[in-house]
């Protein structure tokens, strides 16, 4: 139950962080392109790749830690950070076509899930 605990802890300041820096990109670029998110998923990736060079060389490092930052807090700022991993992870394993499929397919499909989401709700409301 405390990694539940933690994992919805950090997924909260993640989500907090993500709100705050698109009202900042907002405020400072305006509203005619995404900074904001952009932003949050190139942060939340670089973050999520420090994280894991780090735990990888780390022994000893506590599951709770892990549940907090990669979990919660990545989690909470920007799923893509989580993809990007998933990516990369494929990618050095010698899977690139596999990893190339996943990533134009979980790009171009959620996209478009995104405007059938949309569509739908638009025609029953």
């Amino acid at each position: 139950m405390s990694h539940l605990l933690l994992v919805a802890l950090g997924g909260g300041l993640g989500a907090s962080a993500r709100y705050l820096t698109n009202l900042a990109a907002l405020r400072i670029a305006g509203p005619h392109f995404p900074w904001g998110t952009m932003i949050v998923n190139i942060v939340g990736s670089f973050a999520m790749g420090v994280l894991v060079a780090w735990l990888a060389r780390r022994t000893g490092t506590s599951m709770e830690l892990r549940s907090f930052i990669a979990t919660g807090f990545l989690g909470g700022f920007t799923t893509f950070s989580a993809f990007s991993l998933d990516f990369a992870l494929m990618w050095e394993r010698g899977n690139q076509w596999p990893g190339a499929i996943y990533l134009a397919a979980s790009v171009a499909l959620s996209i478009l899930a995104l405007f059938a989401g949309l569509t739908l709700v638009r025609s029953v409301v």
